[in-house]
C-alpha cells in the first residue's frame, strides 16, 4: 500500500498555489513524514520555502505527473487528475506545441489562438474523416465525425453542444463543425444545401454579432442548428432556433464597442448607386452607431463583408426587393436614432421639428405617415376604466420610447429573417436524422451584471445540470460493461440553484408577478427575494445594497443590479406606434408586426421563445383579446424555450466544445493563467477531472499493461501465456490495496496516481538496471583503456630501438661512402687534364689539314664557273637571232588575210539587201498563220454544234420532267376524288405542324449546341492565352536558370539537363490529362443535356436492331464516342501548318476537343432530321386509310412506272455525274482543240446510247412489274399463302394489300415530287455549270488567241534570224510542256490502273466466292443467307491472312461477347490480351475490304461498350485492370499496323505485310489514348479505396518488430463508444497484408498483359498513397511521434523496398514516392538537441516542407522518461534555419500531403512479336460467325 511518505520523499514535484500564476512548481527537498507540520520545498527559482501542512486548510500539495505524461491529448490520461496538472497539460500543449485542442473526457477544451491556423483544409476533413476520435490529435473535425458516426451507426440524433465566453471561439468552432458536416455530408442532389447551410453564418453574423471589448466578433445572441440527413446521411435540409438576442445594444454601446455589424456594413456601402435612397453615411453621423467612439475592427472591411452578406441573401432565395425592404429597415432604424426630440419650457412635453430629415427619412423608408409618427413619438395614451385621454410625454420618456421602438423594429427584422432563413432550408424530404450544433453563450459575470447575465447563467446552469448527468451516465455505463463493482460518486448537483430560478416562487415567478403590478419596481421586487430566498444556500443579499442579489452558482457567485430588470422583462412598446408601423404601405413593414405573426412565429421551432416578445399597453377602455402568447414576459419565453433546448438535448446523444479564452488583449498564443481557471471552473472541465477522478480514472487493456509493465515481472513468471493471470499476480504483489485498481472484462482500473505509482516503479527498475550497465561498461572501458597504454608503450620501446640501432648502421654507410667519394674525385681530376691536353693536339692537326684543302678546291671552282658563263653566252645570241625571223614572217601573214576577209564582208552585205532573202524567210511563216486561222475556225463551228446538241437535249429532258408533272397532276386529281385522301391530307398538316414545332427545337437545340461552342471557344482561346504566358514564363525561368547556371558552373551536368526535361514533360503530360478529365466532366454534362431533350422529345414506337441494342447503349461516366469525333484530318493539318509545329504539338488536344464538339453538333443535327423524317413517315403510314379494291392495272401501272422513272432518274444523274468528271479531267489534262472535240463526241454517243437502252430497261420493267403486281391480286383470292422468297413483302389477303398499295402510292407520289424537284434544280444548276464552263474555255482561247497574236505581231517585228530563233524557242517549249503533261498523265493512268487491277481481283474473289456460296446455298437451306466462306471446305487450304470476317448484323453478338459479357476468367487460359487481338483483326478485315463505314461502326461501339463496362464494373479491379491492358494493346496494334515507318521497325516482314491498307486511324488512336488514360484513373482510385483502410493500421500501429514500441497511459478517449472494446477491439492490418495486397495487384496486372511499363506507374502512384495517407496520420498524431514508431516505420520501408527488388520494380520510382516518409522516419531518430543536431536536421529533410518538420518535433513524445523532449528553443532554431527554404526549393509550405495528387501517365509503345496469323480463337468463346480469312 502506497503511504505518503512514499509520495512525498525527496525529489518529487508538487504544485503549490501562486497568487499570480495561480499554481507553481516545486520540489521537496526533505522527505515528507506523516505528522510533520511543515513540508520543505523549493521553487523553480531556487528559493526554499517552508510549505505548513495543516489537517483541514492547507493538505498536502497536488503531486505533479511525471514528464511523460506532460502534454497529453487527453487530460484524463493523467495519472494526478487535479486543477493545477490540468492547467499545466493546456499551458504547455498551447504554447510550447501550437496545439489549441485538447480532449476531457468527452469534452474538447479549445483555446483561442488568436491567429489564423492552417488546420482547418480539405485535406485535413478528409484526413480525420472515418476515424475514430481517439486516433488523430484533438480537433473539432474528430468531434464531428465522432457525431456523424454514431448518428449512422445508431440511428440517434446528435447534439453538440459549443459555448464559452464572448471572444473564446464558439462561432467559429460551430461554423467548423457545420462546415464538416456539409463536407462529408454533402446533399445528393443538386439543391446544394450544405452550400445553404453554411451561407447562413455570413447573414447571422452581421445581423447578430457585434464588437465588444472582448471579442470583435462575438455572437450576441444564442442558437441551436438542427442540420437534417436522409437515410442515406445526406444533408436534405436544416432549421435555426435563436435565444436572447441582446436587443439593447441597438441603441447603446459602450466605449470601444459596436453596433451590429450591419449597420457599419450599410453605412460602408451607402454610396453606392442602388443605396441612395437610403440617404446613408459615415457611421459615426448615426447616434445608434457612433457611442462606441470607434466605428471600425482592425483587419475589416465592412463594404467587402457587405458584398458577402448579399451574396448569402441571394443564395439562400432572397429576392432583390426583399433585400432592399431589410436594407430600408435597417437605415430606418439609424435615422430614428438621430431624431431629435426637443423639451418644452414646461419639462413635462416635448416635439419634434417638422423640418426634422431623419424622421422625414425614417417615415419614407418605413413607409409611415410622418404626421402621425412625430404625433406619438412624443405622447403616449392612458386608458382608465371611464375615459380615455392623451398625455404629453417628458424628453426622456419619449427618447426611451424611441429606442424602445428601434428595439422592437430590430427584433422583428431579426425574428423575419431568421423565419425566412428557415423556409429557405426546409425540405419536402423525410428527415431520418439530426445533428443540432448549439452555440450558446457561456457563464458570464461582469461588474455590473444585469437582467440579461442573469439568463445567459440560468441557461449555463441548466446545460452544465445536463452535462453531469450525462457524464456520470458515461461512466456507471463503462462500470457495468467491464462488470466492475461501483458505488455511487458524489457530484454537484446544481439542481437546488436551478429551482431558486425556476421553480414556483423562484425569481422568475417573482420577477412576472410583479411586472404584472400596476406600480411595481424593482425595489419591491428586491425585497420579495429578501424576504423568500433568504434562508435558501443559492442565495445572498449584500451586507452595503439593497438594490442587489446574489447567486451562487455552479462556477462562481455573481451580483446582480436588480435596476432594470422589470423593464427588461415587460419589453414595453406603445400601442399607438405599432399601429403606424402596422399601417404601412410597404407590406414587408405590414407584415412585421401583425400578431398572426407573431403567434405563428413563436410557435414555430425556428423563433420559439425569442427575446423580442412585447407586452404592449392597451389604449381603450375595452382592451382587446390579446393573444395569449403575446403577453408572456422574456422571462418566461425564455425558460420556456431553454425546457425546449433542453427536451431535445436530452433527446440526442451530446457532444461537448469549451472554447476557453486565452487573455483579454486578443494576442496570438500567450496564456494567461488566472483566466484559463476561472473559465475551466465555469465551463465544468474541473468538474468532468473530478468525476472521473472520484471513480478509476486510468484504465489500461490487459495487454497495453503487460507491454509496458513486465519488466517489474519476475522472469519465471513471463513464460506464462495468461496476461490476465500475470498482471493481477503483479498488482497484487505492488500494490497491497486492493481498492486502488480493480480488473475488468478487457481493462484494469486504477484510481488517481496509482499510474505514476507504477511509472515511477518501472523508473526504478530501469534506473537500476542502467547502473549495472554502466558500471559493466565503464569496467570495460578501463580494462580496454589499460590495454590499449600498455600496448602503446610496448611498441614506442621498440621503435626507439630500432631507431638507435638504425642510425648507427647509417653512421658507419656514410663513413664508407665518403672514403669511395675521396678516390673517384682524385681519378676524375687527373683523366680530365690528360683528356684536356690530347684534345688540343687533334684541334690543332684538323685546322692545319683543313685550310690546305679548301686552297685546291678553290681555284677548281673558280675555273668551272668560268666555263659555264661562256656556254650560256653563246646560246642566248642564237635565240634571239631567230626569234626576229619568225615574227617578221607572222606580220606578213595577218596583213594578207585581213585584205580577203574586207572583200568577203562586202560581198554579204550586198547580198543581205536583196527582196528574195526575205522571201524564204516569210514562205514558212506564213503557211503557220494560215493553219492557225483555220483551227479556230474549225473550233467555233464545234462549238456551236455542240451547243445545240446540248439544247436538244435539255429540251427533251424538260419535255419528258412535263410529262412526268402532268402526270402527277393526274393522279392528285385522282385522288382527290377520294374522300379517304382528305383524312390523309389534314394527317399530313398536323404532322406538318409537328415537324415545324420539331425544327423550331431542334433550332433551339442548335442554338444551345452553338452557345456552348462559343462557350468552349472562349474556353479554348483562354487556355491558349494562358498556355502562352506559361510558355513566355517558362522561357524566362529558363533563360534565368541559364544564366545563373553560367555565372556559378560553366559546364551543366547531364544528368541535371534531363531531369530539368523530364520535369518539363512530365508538367505538360499532367496538363494533357488534366484536360483529357476536364473534358470527360464536360462530356459527361453534355450527355446528361442530350438525355434530358430526348427524354422530352416525342418517339413513336419502339425500334431496335441489332447494331444498337442494349450492349451498345452507354450510360458511363465518360464521354460517348461517336462517328464524327474523330474530324477531319485535312482541317486538323491545315491548322496545324498555320499554327506552327510547335504550337500545334502543344494545343493539339484543345483543337481536337472543339473539332469533335463541332462534329458531335453536326451529327446531332441529322440524327434529329433523320428523326423527324423517321416520325412523318411513320406517321403517313398510320394516317393512310385503306383503299378500295378497286384499283386496275392502269393505277398499277402508273404507280411502278413512276417508282421506275424515280430509280432510272438516280442512275440516269450518276452516269451522268460521271461522264461530266470524265469530260472536265479530259479538257484539263489536253489544251487542243481535237482532244475537247473528242470528249464532247464521247459525251453525246453515250447519252445516246444511255436513253436508249433506257427507254428498253423501262418498258419491260414496266411490263413485268404490271405482270407480278395483277398475278399477286389474282393470287391472293385463291390463295392464303404465298412464298415469301418469290414475292417478298405482299400481304396474304385483299384488304391489307390495297393498303399496302395506297401506301407505297402515297409514297411513290411523294418521293417522285421529291426527286423530280431535286432533278430539275441539279440539272439546272448542271446546266448553268457547264454554260459557265464553256464561258470559260471560250474565255480562255480568247486570251490564247490574242498571246499568239501578240506573239506573231512581235514576230513580225523581228529580224529574220531572231525569228528563226524565237521559233525555235517557242517549239522547244511547246514540246517541253506537251511532255510534262503526257508524263503526268501517264502516272495517272498508271495509278488509276494499279487500282483497277487491285479492285478486279477484289471483284473476282467475290465472284468466286459467290459461286461457290450458290452452289452449297442449293444444298443447305436456312433462315437467312448465309455467305459459304463459313461452310466452306476450300477456305482450309488457304493461308490464315490474319483477318476476321463478320457479318453487320453480327456486331452487337460481337461486341456482346468480347466486351460486355467478357470476364478475365474466361480469356485466362489463352494468349493476354485476346479481345484487342480479335477486334483488330475484324478492323484488319473491314480495312482490306475498303468499307469505312464497318470500320468506323466498330471502332465506336468498341469504344462505347468498353465505357458501359467499366461503369458497371467501377469498383472492381480486375476488371478494370483487364481493360486497360486490352485498350492499351488494341492501341499498340493500332500503332504497329498502321503503316507509319516509325512503329514498323520492329516488326516482322509478315507482320509488315499486315499493315493497314487504306485507312489512316490515327485520331481513332488518340481518341483510345485518352480513353487508357481515363480508365488508367480509375485503376488508380480502385487500388487506393482498397488499400485506405490498410494503411495506417500497417505502416504505423502494427508491430512489424515485436515488442519494440512501448505504450502509454491512455485516457478517456480510449473509451469513446466510437471503438470497438469488446474481443481486444478491431482487427488491424498488418504490414504482410498489404504487401500481399500490393502483390496481388501487380500479379493480377502482369496476368492480364498489361504493360510492364504501365504496372510500374500504377505501383508508383499506389506508392505515393501510402506515403501521402501515413505522413497525414503521422502529422496528426502525437501517439505515434516518437523513437519506437520511426523504427518500425524505417523497417516498414526496407520491406517493402524488398518487395520492389523482388517484383523488379525498384527503378519504378516507387522509392522516390517514400522520401518524405523515410525523412520523417528518420527525423523521429536522430537527436534532437545541440545546433550541430539542427543542421543535420535541415540538411537531411530536403522532402519535407518546413510545417511537417515543425510539426512532427511538436508532436515528438517520449514513450520513458529516459528520453528528453524537444526544447522550444530547438524548435525555434530548426525554424530559423528553414525560414527561406520554401523560397530556395519551391516547395510548398503546406502541413498535409496533397493525397488525391496523381502523377502523369506515360503510355510507351510496346508492340507485340505475336503474329496475327497465329492467332488461335478458342471454342468457348461462341465466335462462330467470325469467319478465318
Amino acid at each position: 500500500m502506497t503511504s505518503e511518505q512514499d509520495l512525498y520523499c525527496k525529489y518529487t514535484r508538487v504544485w503549490v498555489p501562486d497568487a499570480e500564476e495561480v499554481w507553481k512548481s516545486a520540489e521537496i527537498v526533505r522527505d515528507y513524514k506523516e505528522g510533520e507540520p511543515i513540508l520543505h520545498i523549493k521553487l523553480e527559482d531556487e528559493s526554499a520555502v517552508e510549505y505548513a501542512i495543516g489537517p483541514k486548510n492547507n493538505q498536502l500539495p497536488f503531486l505533479r505527473n511525471p514528464d511523460i505524461l506532460v502534454g497529453e491529448n487527453d487530460l484524463t490520461a493523467l495519472s494526478y487528475l487535479h486543477e493545477p496538472a490540468v492547467l499545466h497539460n493546456l499551458k504547455v500543449r498551447f504554447l510550447e506545441s501550437n496545439h489549441i485542442y485538447t480532449y476531457c473526457g468527452i469534452v474538447l477544451v479549445a483555446i483561442n489562438p488568436y491567429a489564423e491556423l492552417h488546420i482547418y483544409g480539405d485535406e485535413v476533413i478528409n484526413a480525420y474523416s472515418g476515424q475514430n476520435m481517439g486516433d488523430m490529435d484533438p480537433h473539432i473535425f474528430a468531434v464531428a465525425e465522432e457525431a456523424y458516426k454514431q448518428m449512422a451507426r445508431d440511428e440517434k440524433n446528435q447534439s453538440i453542444i459549443v459555448s464559452g465566453e464572448s471572444g473564446a471561439g464558439k462561432t467559429v468552432s460551430a461554423k467548423y463543425a457545420m462546415r464538416y458536416f456539409a463536407t462529408v455530408g454533402g446533399s445528393a442532389s443538386d439543391a446544394n444545401v450544405e452550400e445553404k447551410v453554411l451561407a447562413s453564418s455570413p447573414i447571422m453574423e452581421a445581423i447578430g454579432n457585434a464588437k465588444t471589448t472582448r471579442n470583435d466578433n462575438s455572437s450576441r445572441f444564442g442558437k441551436y442548428i438542427q442540420i437534417g440527413f436522409d437515410r442515406r446521411y445526406y444533408i436534405i435540409g436544416a432549421n435555426m432556433r435563436t435565444y436572447l438576442l441582446e436587443k439593447s445594444r441597438v441603441v447603446f454601446q459602450a466605449e470601444d464597442e459596436r453596433n451590429y455589424h450591419v449597420f457599419y456594413q450599410l453605412c460602408a456601402s451607402g454610396s453606392r448607386s442602388e443605396f441612395k435612397d437610403l440617404a446613408l453615411t459615415s457611421a459615426e453621423d448615426f447616434i445608434y452607431t457612433a457611442m462606441g467612439e470607434n466605428i471600425f475592427i482592425e483587419g475589416v472591411n465592412d463594404a467587402h463583408d457587405f458584398d458577402k452578406t448579399r451574396e448569402a441573401f441571394t443564395l439562400l432565395g432572397f429576392k432583390e426587393s426583399y433585400q432592399m425592404g431589410i436594407f430600408k429597415i435597417i437605415a430606418s432604424i439609424l435615422h430614428l436614432g438621430n431624431v431629435e426630440i426637443r423639451s418644452e419650457r414646461d419639462g413635462e412635453s416635448c416635439h419634434i421639428d417638422s423640418d426634422d430629415p431623419h424622421l422625414h427619412h425614417f417615415c419614407r423608408l418605413l413607409g409611415v405617415e410622418r404626421e402621425q409618427m412625430e404625433h406619438w413619438l412624443c405622447r403616449r395614451k392612458l386608458v382608465t376604466t371611464s375615459e380615455t385621454y392623451v398625455k404629453n410625454m417628458s424628453t426622456k420618456t419619449a427618447s426611451n420610447a424611441r429606442d424602445a421602438l428601434a428595439k422592437h423594429i430590430y427584433a422583428h427584422l431579426f425574428d423575419w429573417i431568421v423565419d425566412n432563413i428557415n423556409r429557405s432550408l426546409h425540405t419536402t424530404e423525410k428527415q431520418h436524422s439530426f445533428i443540432g450544433v448549439l452555440d450558446i453563450y457561456g457563464f458570464e459575470t461582469f461588474e455590473i451584471n444585469s437582467f440579461e447575465q442573469f439568463c445567459i447563467n440560468y441557461a449555463n446552469e441548466k446545460l452544465q445540470q445536463q452535462f453531469n448527468s450525462h457524464v456520470f451516465k458515461l461512466e456507471q455505463e463503462e462500470y457495468m460493461k467491464e462488470q466492475i463493482p461501483w458505488t455511487l460518486i458524489d457530484f454537484y448537483d446544481n439542481q437546488p440553484c436551478i429551482d431558486l430560478i425556476e421553480a414556483k416562487l423562484g425569481i422568475l415567478d417573482l420577477l412576472d408577478e410583479e411586472c404584472k403590478m400596476p406600480k411595481g419596481t424593482d425595489q419591491n421586487w428586491a425585497q420579495k427575494l429578501y424576504d423568500r430566498h433568504s434562508s435558501s444556500e443559492h442565495f445572498q443579499k449584500p451586507r452595503m445594497s439593497n438594490q442587489s442579489f446574489i447567486v451562487i452558482h455552479f462556477a462562481d457567485k455573481v451580483e446582480y443590479q436588480c435596476d432594470g430588470f422589470l423593464e427588461k422583462n415587460r419589453d414595453t412598446v406603445y400601442e399607438e406606434q405599432i399601429n403606424i408601423l402596422k399601417a404601412s404601405k410597404f407590406q414587408l413593414v405590414a407584415d412585421l408586426f401583425q400578431e398572426g405573426k407573431e403567434s405563428s412565429s413563436s410557435s414555430s421551432s425556428s423563433s420559439s421563445s425569442k427575446s423580442s416578445r412585447i407586452n404592449v399597453r392597451p389604449a381603450k377602455t375595452i382592451p382587446k383579446a390579446h393573444n395569449k402568447e403575446h403577453r408572456k414576459t422574456v422571462g418566461h419565453q425564455f425558460r420556456s424555450s431553454l425546457h425546449l433546448l433542453m427536451d431535445t438535448l436530452n433527446a440526442t446523444t451530446p457532444h461537448y466544445v469549451r472554447c476557453i479564452k486565452p487573455n483579454d488583449f486578443k494576442e496570438s498564443f500567450s496564456f494567461d493563467s488566472r483566466r484559463a481557471v476561472q473559465q475551466l471552473r465555469a465551463c465544468g472541465v474541473l468538474e468532468t477531472i473530478r468525476i472521473s477522478a472520484a471513480g478509476y480514472p486510468s484504465r489500461w487493456t490487459y495487454g497495453d499493461f503487460h507491454s509496458r509493465y513486465r519488466v517489474l515481472m519476475k522472469k519465471s513468471d513471463l513464460a506464462a501465456g495468461d496476461k490476465k493471470l500475470l498482471c493481477r499476480k503483479l498488482l497484487e504483489t505492488l500494490i497491497k490495496d486492493p481498492d486502488k485498481f480493480q480488473f475488468g472484462k478487457t481493462k484494469i482500473f486504477f484510481r488517481a496516481g496509482q499510474v505514476a505509482y507504477l511509472e515511477k516503479l518501472r523508473a526504478d527498475k530501469f534506473r537500476s538496471a542502467c547502473i549495472k550497465i554502466q558500471k559493466t561498461v565503464r569496467g570495460w572501458l578501463q580494462r580496454t583503456r589499460y590495454r590499449k597504454i600498455r600496448k602503446s608503450a610496448l611498441t614506442l620501446q621498440r621503435f626507439g630501438r630500432g631507431y638507435l640501432a638504425r642510425r648507427y648502421a647509417e653512421q658507419l654507410r656514410l663513413t664508407k661512402a665518403a672514403l669511395v667519394c675521396q678516390k673517384q674525385y682524385r681519378m676524375v681530376r687527373v683523366r680530365r687534364e690528360f683528356l684536356k691536353t690530347r684534345s688540343a693536339v687533334v684541334t690543332i692537326q684538323a685546322f692545319y689539314r683543313g685550310m690546305f684543302v679548301r686552297r685546291l678546291y678553290h681555284e677548281f671552282l673558280i675555273h668551272h664557273k668560268a666555263t659555264i658563263i661562256q656556254k650560256y653566252v653563246l646560246g642566248w645570241l642564237e635565240r634571239r637571232r631567230y626569234q626576229r625571223a619568225r615574227n617578221a614572217a607572222i606580220v606578213i601573214q595577218c596583213a594578207y588575210r585581213r585584205v580577203l576577209a574586207k572583200r568577203r564582208f562586202k560581198q554579204l552585205k550586198i547580198e543581205a539587201r536583196s527582196a528574195e532573202h526575205f522571201k524564204k524567210l516569210n514562205t514558212g511563216m506564213e503557211n503557220k498563220i494560215v493553219q492557225l486561222q483555220r483551227k479556230m475556225d474549225e473550233q467555233s463551228k464545234d462549238y456551236k454544234t455542240q451547243a445545240e446538241q446540248l439544247n436538244v437535249t435539255n429540251n427533251a429532258l424538260n419535255t419528258e420532267v412535263t410529262k412526268l408533272h402532268k402526270e402527277l397532276d393526274v393522279m392528285r386529281s385522282r385522288q382527290n376524288n377520294n374522300t379517304q385522301m382528305t383524312s390523309l391530307q389534314e394527317e399530313l398538316e398536323r404532322l406538318r405542324a409537328e415537324l415545324e414545332e420539331a425544327h423550331a427545337h431542334r433550332k433551339r437545340l442548335e442554338e444551345e449546341h452553338s452557345n456552348e461552342k462559343q462557350g468552349l471557344e472562349q474556353r479554348v482561346e483562354e487556355l491558349e492565352q494562358e498556355n502562352l504566358l506559361l510558355k513566355e514564363e517558362k522561357e524566362n525561368m529558363n533563360e534565368k536558370i541559364f544564366n545563373q547556371s553560367n555565372g556559378t558552373d560553366a559546364k551543366l551536368n547531364s544528368s541535371q539537363k534531363e531531369s530539368r526535361l523530364q520535369s518539363d514533360l512530365d508538367e505538360e503530360r499532367q496538363r494533357y490529362q488534366n484536360l483529357v478529365k476536364e473534358y470527360s466532366r464536360l462530356e459527361l454534362r453534355y450527355d446528361n443535356l442530350q438525355e434530358e431533350v430526348s427524354l422530352a422529345k416525342f418517339q413513336p414506337g419502339h425500334r431496335r436492331i441489332p447494331s444498337n441494342a442494349s450492349s451498345l447503349g452507354s450510360d458511363s461516366p465518360y464521354p460517348s464516342f461517336t462517328p464524327s469525333d474523330v474530324g477531319d484530318t485535312d482541317d486538323a493539318l491545315q491548322q496545324v501548318e498555320d499554327m506552327g509545329v510547335e504550337k500545334a504539338a502543344m494545343d493539339i488536344s484543345l483543337f481536337m476537343k472543339l473539332q469533335k464538339r463541332v462534329r458531335e453538333l453536326e451529327q446531332e443535327r441529322k440524327r434529329l432530321q433523320s428523326s423527324l423524317e423517321k416520325m412523318e413517315d411513320l406517321a403517313k403510314r398510320k394516317g393512310i386509310e385503306p383503299k378500295s379494291p378497286t384499283s386496275d392495272d392502269d393505277a398499277d401501272y402508273n404507280i411502278l412506272k413512276r417508282q421506275e422513272l424515280e430509280s432510272e432518274n438516280k442512275k440516269l444523274k450518276n452516269d451522268l455525274n460521271e461522264l461530266r468528271k470524265a469530260v472536265a479531267d479530259r479538257a484539263a489534262q489536253s489544251n487542243g482543240s481535237n482532244e475537247l472535240q473528242e470528249g464532247y463526241n464521247l459525251l453525246l454517243s453515250q447519252l445516246k446510247e444511255a436513253n436508249e437502252e433506257l427507254e428498253v430497261r423501262k418498258e419491260e420493267v414496266l411490263i413485268l412489274r404490271t405482270q407480278i403486281v395483277s398475278t399477286s391480286k389474282q393470287g391472293d383470292t385463291t390463295t392464303n399463302h404465298i412464298d415469301s422468297n418469290s414475292v417478298p413483302e405482299w400481304s396474304n389477303n385483299k384488304k391489307p394489300a390495297n393498303k399496302e398499295e395506297a401506301l407505297e402510292a402515297y409514297q411513290g407520289l411523294c418521293e417522285a415530287k421529291k426527286l423530280l424537284e431535286a432533278q430539275l434544280q441539279s440539272q439546272s444548276r448542271k446546266h448553268g455549270d457547264e454554260l459557265v464552263a464553256l464561258h470559260t474555255q471560250i474565255e480562255v482561247l480568247r486570251e490564247d488567241l490574242e498571246k499568239k497574236q501578240e506573239a506573231l505581231g512581235q514576230i513580225m517585228a523581228l529580224s529574220p534570224e531572231d525569228k528563226v530563233e524565237y521559233s525555235v524557242q517557242q517549239e522547244i517549249t511547246r514540246l517541253t510542256n506537251e511532255n510534262l503533261d503526257l508524263k503526268e498523265l501517264m502516272e495517272k493512268l498508271e495509278k488509276n490502273e494499279r487500282k483497277l487491277k487491285k479492285q478486279l481481283r477484289i471483284y473476282m474473289k467475290k465472284v468466286q466466292e459467290l459461286e461457290v456460296s450458290q452452289a452449297s446455298a442449293v444444298q443447305t437451306s436456312k433462315a437467312r443467307p448465309e455467305l459459304s466462306r463459313q461452310v466452306t471446305v476450300q477456305r482450309k487450304e488457304k493461308d490464315f491472312e490474319g483477318m476476321l470476317e463478320y457479318y453487320k448484323e453480327d456486331e452487337a453478338v460481337l461486341i456482346r461477347t468480347l466486351i460486355t459479357d467478357m470476364t478475365p476468367g474466361t480469356v485466362s487460359a489463352t494468349v493476354p490480351c485476346l479481345p484487342a487481338y480479335i477486334l483488330f483483326m475484324c478492323i484488319r478485315h473491314a480495312d482490306y475490304i475498303n468499307d469505312d463505314q464497318k470500320v468506323h461502326s466498330l471502332l465506336t461501339t468498341t469504344i462505347n461498350a468498353i465505357k458501359k463496362v467499366l461503369k458497371r464494373n467501377n469498383n472492381d479491379f480486375e476488371m478494370t485492370s483487364f481493360w486497360l491492358a486490352n485498350t492499351s494493346r488494341l492501341l499498340h496494334c493500332l500503332k504497329q499496323y498502321s503503316g507509319d515507318e516509325a512503329f514498323m521497325t520492329q516488326n516482322s516482314a509478315k507482320q509488315n505485310e499486315h499493315c493497314l491498307k487504306n485507312f489512316d486511324l490515327a485520331e481513332y488512336r488518340q481518341v483510345l489514348s485518352d480513353l487508357s488514360i481515363q480508365i488508367y484513373q480509375q485503376l488508380v482510385k480502385v487500388a487506393e479505396a482498397i488499400m485506405q483502410p490498410m494503411i495506417v493500421s500497417a505502416m504505423l500501429e502494427s508491430e512489424s518488430i515485436p515488442s519494440l514500441s512501448g505504450v502509454k497511459p491512455m485516457g478517456y478517449r480510449n473509451r469513446s463508444s466510437s471503438m470497438d472494446t469488446e474481443g481486444g477491439g478491431p482487427g488491424g492490418y498488418t504490414l504482410e497484408a498489404l504487401i500481399r495486397q500490393l502483390g496481388q495487384f501487380h500479379s493480377t496486372m502482369g496476368e492480364h498483359g498489361l504493360d510492364p511499363e504501365i504496372g510500374q506507374q500504377v505501383v508508383r502512384q499506389l506508392f505515393y498513397s501510402i506515403n501521402a495517407v501515413t505522413l497525414n496520420n503521422l502529422l496528426l498524431r502525437k501517439d505515434v511521434c516518437s523513437w519506437s514508431t520511426g523504427m518500425q516505420l524505417r523497417y516498414n520501408i526496407s520491406q517493402m523496398e524488398e518487395w520492389l527488388r523482388g517484383r523488379n520494380l525498384q527503378l519504378s520510382g516507387a522509392v522516390g514516392t517514400l522520401e518524405p516518409l523515410i525523412q520523417a522516419a528518420q527525423l523521429l531518430q536522430v537527436k534532437k538537441k545541440t545546433s550541430q543536431d539542427a543542421e543535420a536536421i535541415c540538411s537531411l529533410c530536403t522532402a519535407l516542407s518546413v510545417h511537417q518538420i515543425v510539426k512532427i518535433l511538436n508532436l515528438y513524445t517520449p514513450l520513458n522518461e529516459f528520453e528528453e523532449r524537444v526544447t522550444v528553443s530547438f524548435i525555434r532554431d530548426i525554424q530559423n534555419r528553414l525560414q527561406d527554404r520554401g523560397d530556395v526549393h519551391n516547395q510548398p509550405q503546406q502541413l498535409l500531403v496533397d493525397t488525391k495528387h496523381t502523377f502523369p501517365v506515360l503510355f510507351p509503345y510496346t508492340p507485340s512479336a505475336l503474329g496475327l496469323e497465329n492467332m488461335h480463337i478458342p471454342a468457348s468463346l461462341n465466335l462462330d460467325f467470325l469467319i478465318r480469312v
